[in-house]
């Protein structure tokens, strides 16, 4: 890779899961690439860590086969890899999901005879779904999920299921969270078929083809744990390729595209000339690295609301027979608890615990409660532990044989009623200034697969600009 004055084709900012994702992409078309990171390490939020016999994720914990692009990297990657990265998928058995209420979990309904008998909606609120198909579409673009929720099933639903899902994906609360930005599927439902339980239907008899088909919605991870992904991402991308610890960084146009600048870890001032150049970090860090931008222009973008979340691993070598078969159990808002929701990782996945033995990760804090990332570690092992009995059903003689806890202030962007005006600022900002892309979770979606969907359209397009200016 030729630096300091020097062009390369692409200069992609971030070493998480988009930038890595799009760099991969671009390499396997046979475009120059070169990633810069801030941190000493890749993968972003994404980090696996080993304790013994327990594998476990201090950020994303699982990703959805949502599109056909998750597919498809996945199995790019384990032919790359030489099978060292493996898509595993959770099995049936570990679907259902748990909802407490009360004093224990119940688990949310999966056919017609639970979906009558589960205490955790109203017997009114039941009786309405028979009419949700006929109810009017509404008439509010920026109608939150929560009004949508209330105005289609009814508020039983909404606390009992809708609140502790959008606890679990975005840490938020459904009255701030906009449908059509932060559940486009289930605006879509409404928007073209007038009707969740109609859409649902219609949309299951439309033909597939062999591609769509790939989208399973089956909830992954890779064998051995996330880093994997980002490990065969970077080892064929080339550790020539990719720059870590880069502080500084700054992008500036030039009469023939960009000019980026950093400083490396011997505070070296480098400069990589480039056609385009592609940003994943979050909105926070924008003025600092895209300077020639003024306040005003990026202030709807700067202006995005993250949740912060504090994710504690709990490893128990024992389950004293405890039934702990299930993806995840989520807390309603309600309910008062001190936690958001607990997954079930080694449910999912395999060799993530000793085989007598389990795996949780605890989530706190969200909007609903950000002070709890105040608490210090003593304090934290003692809710997480006393939680592990409480909600769990652990002995009273039992102790967590683990506990790790991992802070993100800024974890999940909240796709809130100034989505619009962000997107807007985003796409005004790219066509004005040709062959920069603002990437990363501030547009397009939070979870895994909207991350590697999204890196894969900006390859796409990036190719196709590079072979029109060749033509």
């Amino acid at each position: 890779m030729e630096r300091n004055g020097k062009k390369q084709t692409v200069v992609v900012i971030g070493a998480g899961l988009t930038g890595l994702t799009t760099a991969y992409w671009l390499r396997r078309s046979g475009i120059d690439v070169h990633v810069i990171e801030r941190q000493q390490r890749i993968g972003g939020q994404i980090q696996t860590h080993r304790h013994g016999d327990f594998v476990f994720e201090s950020g994303p914990t699982t990703g959805s086969i949502s599109t056909p692009e998750v597919a498809e990297l996945m199995a790019d990657l384990e032919v790359q890899s030489h099978g060292k990265c493996v898509l595993e998928t959770a099995p049936d058995a570990a679907k259902r999901r748990l909802i407490w209420k009360g004093d224990r979990f119940h688990a949310l309904p999966s056919g017609l005879v639970s979906a009558i008998k589960t205490p955790l909606f109203t017997p009114l609120d039941k009786l309405r779904i028979l009419g949700e198909p006929w109810r009017k579409r509404g008439t509010n673009p920026d109608e939150t999920i929560g009004e949508l929720t209330m105005r289609r099933l009814g508020k039983s639903f909404l606390d009992y299921a809708v609140n502790p899902f959008i606890s679990g994906v975005y840490a938020g609360d459904p009255n701030m969270l906009v449908t059509r930005y932060a559940a486009p599927k289930l605006y879509q439902l409404e928007a073209n078929y007038g009707s969740f339980v109609r859409g649902a239907i219609k949309k299951s008899k439309q033909p597939k083809s062999e591609r769509e088909k790939l989208a399973t919605k089956k909830v992954f991870s890779a064998r051995g744990g996330l880093s994997n992904i980002i490990e065969a991402e970077a080892n064929f991308i080339g550790n020539e390729n990719i720059t870590l610890g880069a502080q500084e960084v700054r992008i500036e146009p030039t009469e023939s595209g960009w000019k980026t600048t950093y400083l490396d870890t011997d505070n070296r001032l480098c400069t990589i000339f480039s056609q385009e150049v592609v940003t994943t970090c979050g909105a926070y860090e924008l003025p600092q690295l895209l300077p020639f931008l003024s306040a005003e222009e990026l202030s709807p973008i700067t202006s995005l609301k993250y949740s912060p979340v504090m994710e504690v691993n709990v490893g128990a070598n024992n389950t004293y027979g405890g039934d702990y078969c299930a993806f995840g159990a989520l807390v309603p808002a309600l309910e008062r608890r001190r936690i958001l929701g607990i997954l079930f990782p080694s449910a999912c996945f395999t060799q993530r615990a000793p085989q007598s033995g389990a795996l949780f990760a605890f989530f706190i804090g969200g909007i609903r409660h950000p002070e709890m990332l105040d608490l210090n570690d003593e304090e934290v092992e003692k809710l997480v532990t006393e939680e592990w009995h409480t909600m769990l059903g652990f002995p009273a003689q039992a102790a967590p044989d683990l506990i790790h806890i991992s802070r993100h202030q800024r974890a999940i962007p909240q796709y809130e009623a100034s989505t619009g005006a962000r997107l807007e600022a985003v796409s005004s900002i790219e066509r004005t200034h040709t062959g920069l892309t603002i990437g990363g979770n501030l547009r397009d979606g939070i979870g895994m697969g909207n991350r590697i969907t999204q890196a894969a359209n900006f390859a796409k397009q990036i190719i196709q600009r590079y072979h029109e200016a060749k033509l």
